[in-house]
């Protein structure tokens, strides 16, 4: 193993119960946090310390996940709950408040993800309602959604949007005058993983078969440019398996287990550049991961998160 993790600060939030997700924004200036105390908070960050600018108080259960709106659309982001709910909100004249809320799913909605900005304001939930949806407006205060039911049976339980520029292509849309397909992949607790495309306003989907238990999280690699999609998937069967689609030959997604740890195995995150894997798991540790050369995954880091967190049930 070489390098290592160091704790920069720790965020004394103010939250009464579990904290279950905590993202940054864009630039890294603010950060959203939600807990089962069902309130999401905003943090500004200045000079390494982070001050609390709002409690956002809306839903009616945990809430399990936020996800930042890309800049371009302003401060907007959305949290999603065991209470059924998405919410969506926004930063006006330095005031939060709620933007629109999305109740149409029938059971827990388990993670949420907005799609590139080259889509628009575009917004991806998961359910244990077995389906999952998608959120979206042109901007003119309408929202409409798409659901699709049936995609995981015994729940959608994570949800990753691939990037909007298709394999191989170094320009916005895709290569030699086409456009970008808009794809996704999912997770759930039959243990599958699905690659969804969008084919005449529906999604059709491609099934992943490697793991043994529910599959907890899914990552799509935002690396472009390369002739290959990626995506790193985690389970309760405590894997981590990484699936590769040579985007020229036409071959089916291959996988490649690249850890089996002591524990179960909730959330996987690609960096920016799509070179590193971030895993976190049961084990109370987060470790990085690389590929060498000659393909294979290596550990580069590990940090002891200190505290272990408790994850969602459904």
């Amino acid at each position: 193993m070489s390098g290592s993790v160091s704790l920069q600060s720790t965020v004394d939030t103010g939250h009464d119960d579990m904290i279950h997700d905590a993202q940054l924004d864009y630039y890294g200036r603010k950060l959203a946090t939600c807990s089962s105390d069902r309130t999401v908070r905003i943090f500004e960050i200045v000079n390494n310390t982070q001050n609390l600018v709002a409690t956002l108080v809306g839903h009616e259960g945990p809430v399990w996940q936020v996800a930042w709106a890309h800049p371009k659309f302003g401060n907007i982001v959305a949290s999603c709950s065991y209470d059924r709910k998405v919410i969506i909100w926004k930063e006006t004249n330095g005031s939060w408040g709620k933007l629109y809320e999305f109740c149409e799913h029938k059971s827990s909605v388990n993670s949420i993800q907005w799609g590139p900005h080259e889509y628009g304001l575009v917004l991806a939930c998961a359910s244990s309602d077995e389906s999952f949806s998608i959120i979206s407006t042109s901007g003119d205060g309408n929202w409409k959604y798409q659901q699709h039911e049936n995609a995981h049976t015994l729940g959608c339980n994570a949800i990753s949007w691939a990037p909007a520029l298709n394999p191989g292509s170094l320009v916005e849309g895709g290569s030699k005058g086409s456009s970008a397909v808009k794809r996704l992949v999912t997770g759930g607790g039959d243990n599958l993983v699905r690659v969804w495309r969008e084919e005449n306003e529906a999604w059709v989907s491609e099934k992943l078969e490697a793991h043994t238990d529910w599959v907890r999280d899914v990552a799509w690699c935002p690396s472009v440019g390369l002739p290959r999609s990626r995506v790193a998937s985690c389970s309760q069967d405590c894997k981590v398996i990484i699936w590769t689609k040579d985007e020229n030959s036409g071959d089916s997604w291959a996988s490649a287990v690249l850890n089996t740890f002591n524990d179960v195995v909730w959330h996987a995150s690609w960096s920016i550049t799509g070179d590193i894997l971030a895993i976190s798991g049961g084990d109370n540790k987060v470790t990085l991961w690389k590929e060498t050369p000659e393909g294979q995954w290596v550990c580069v880091s590990e940090v002891d998160k200190g505290q272990q967190v408790q994850q969602q049930t459904q």
